[in-house]
């Protein structure tokens, strides 16, 4: 298996683009030596590809609570009896303030993150006027994360300085029914086209550990380098009392450090940049440094905490690696 993985990185390395039936055979090595082999080389793509910069996001949860959608893993759905907290939309200054302190330790990209199906109406005109103020008060870079969206809304977002949009797929089209029914997986991709076609670049991933398989993950990475993702956030499932996968089982460190190297394979030159669930990893996911990641969210995330911004940079350091510098 050893000999394998280094003929699947000598390929990856010569610009070829790995198989399904390659990434399925990586996803079945438990093998502690054969490990290694796997982290080192999903490292050494890493580092090729992409260098030692590790990119900084934040996001702000910028609406909260009562959302139509009945995704499983989600306490922010009216679907279930959670204990999160419900507000409206942020307001103007809230978000500016938050947006200059993450700038100022360092963070890459700053992101409101809002509830329900999608933004429309005044709420979606409220958003823009927000973002237009941020994009004059803050050097870096803005993204948007507010659900479902029309190709004309994307138009408006990129005029007021937004450069990427997230929108995640969550998991495989084979399972995706397994963890939402109120809208479908097409609906996701075409929101995701409808924003690379206004000029957007993308951010979506998805979440491990909500009962799918190994090769569920397998075919989520490779829709993902099939829509040509720029960011690819891999969240580890937080299990949220109240909602239908608070019993569910939770992923081996092995696992979730064999999925980061395996999708940094599938997408050598991707982000792939750990998301929700870092809490759950080992040292808030040191080890998935030398895995293949090269991004993280950073603080706290929407309805769960995070890690301190300023002791992930030294975290970064200490692994000889580099946070990202704003141009």
């Amino acid at each position: 298996m050893i000999e394998f993985i280094k003929e699947v990185e000598k390929k990856i390395l010569e610009n070829q683009d790995i198989t399904f039936e390659e990434a399925v055979k990586l996803s079945t090595i438990d093998g502690q030596e054969a490990l290694e082999q796997l982290f080192n080389s999903a490292n050494k793509l890493r580092e090729v590809f992409s260098g030692k910069e590790i990119d900084f996001c934040t996001i702000m949860n910028a609406k909260s609570g009562r959302c139509s959608e009945d995704c499983k893993f989600c306490a922010q759905s009216a679907h279930y009896k959670t204990e999160v907290e419900v507000y409206g939309l942020v307001s103007k200054e809230a978000a500016i303030k938050l947006a200059k302190e993450n700038e100022s330790e360092g963070v890459n990209r700053f992101s409101l993150v809002t509830s329900g199906r999608g933004i429309n109406g005044s709420e979606f005109e409220k958003v823009l006027d927000i973002y237009e103020e941020l994009n004059k008060e803050v050097k870096i870079d803005l993204c948007a994360s507010l659900g479902i969206m029309e190709y004309e809304q994307f138009l408006k977002l990129k005029e007021k300085g937004i450069t990427m949009y997230h929108h995640n797929l969550e998991t495989s089209r084979e399972y995706y029914d397994n963890i939402c029914t109120t809208h479908s997986y097409d609906e996701r991709i075409d929101t995701i086209n409808a924003a690379k076609n206004a000029g957007l670049d993308i951010c979506s991933g998805g979440i491990i550990g909500l009962g799918e398989s190994f090769e569920d993950r397998i075919k989520l990475a490779f829709q993902l380098k099939e829509l040509e993702v720029k960011s690819i956030p891999v969240n580890i499932l937080n299990p949220i009392k109240g909602t239908p996968l608070e019993n569910a089982k939770s992923l081996t460190q092995q696992e979730i450090l064999k999925t980061i190297a395996i999708f940094r394979l599938i997408n050598p030159e991707a982000f792939i940049r750990l998301a929700g669930g870092r809490n759950l990893i080992d040292e808030f996911g040191e080890n998935c440094f030398n895995a293949g990641a090269n991004a993280t969210i950073t603080g706290n995330y929407l309805t769960t905490s995070g890690n301190k911004i300023s002791d992930d940079k030294k975290m970064i350091s200490d692994l000889k690696l580099e946070v990202r510098k704003n141009d």
